[in-house]
């Protein structure tokens, strides 16, 4: 029988105690106190209320005794503003689907690292405006296929590993409606983030397809939700999402 000192055993097999301690330093989400907090994110199209929602939610779980902050993807953190500015205003042919991809992981990267995990690992949970499945939508349903799943999976196991929100809440809308909000509400923007919007309907309706398509592949993880309710009764939905996939 070999000998495994200096080894570690690991979901992923046997490693090294050295490549064991890079995993680690990688991925910090691999050390899991107990009790960690829950990672919940919200996705789906432009005007489906996300933000609102995640609102409300907050406040709900404050009112029961759970920690949690709201953020966002792109711009959770201060660099990661920087990053939103580039993404979301100006031209929308000023970069490539591909320079897109790299950005958005990139500014997930320091989002993690600075703040999901350390919030997580604290027992705080977190409700995220966005996380990876915008990018899989955006960059490769959204432009018909210009950016490669291969890539998008790659770049996913480089900056996330095998972390993975504990829930994704879709909120599902018709394209059409979606946009026509979105556009409204950008009236009284200061800093237009309207560059996906003006993409036109065919983007948007192969990214609410491609949206759908993921959460049939992951029905443990996905649960969608018709976004065309009103506030109340989907946040109402929402809670009751909350209660019984976590056991409140």
């Amino acid at each position: 029988m070999p000998s495994l000192k200096g080894q570690v055993a690991t979901p992923e097999g046997i490693v090294g105690i050295e490549e064991r301690e890079f995993q680690l330093e990688l991925f910090p989400e691999c050390r899991k106190p107990s009790p960690r907090g829950m990672f919940v994110t919200f996705e789906g199209g432009e005007g489906t209320g996300k933000s609102t929602q995640i609102k409300l939610l907050s406040d709900y779980l404050h009112s029961i005794q759970i920690n949690n902050i709201q953020t966002k993807e792109p711009g959770g953190t201060e660099i990661g503003q920087e990053l939103r500015s580039l993404l979301v205003t100006g031209d929308k042919d000023k970069f490539d689907a591909v320079a897109e991809a790299l950005l958005y992981y990139a500014d997930r990267r320091i989002h993690l690292t600075n703040k999901i995990w350390p919030a997580l690992n604290e027992g705080t949970w977190v409700l995220s405006d966005r996380f990876a499945d915008s990018t899989v939508a955006y960059q490769y349903y959204g432009y018909d296929k210009k950016v490669s799943k291969e890539l998008l999976d790659d770049l996913y196991q480089i900056a996330v590993g095998d972390f993975k929100p504990d829930l994704t809440i879709l909120l599902d809308l018709e394209p059409k409606i979606g946009l026509e909000r979105s556009f409204k509400k950008a009236i009284n923007m200061d800093v237009k983030e309207t560059r996906h919007e003006s993409r036109g309907l065919e983007f948007h309706n192969n990214l609410r397809n491609g949206y759908l398509e993921m959460a049939q592949l992951e029905p443990e993880r996905f649960v969608v939700l018709d976004a065309n309710k009103n506030i109340e009764q989907l946040h109402i939905e929402i809670v009751q999402t909350i209660k019984e996939r976590f056991k409140l």
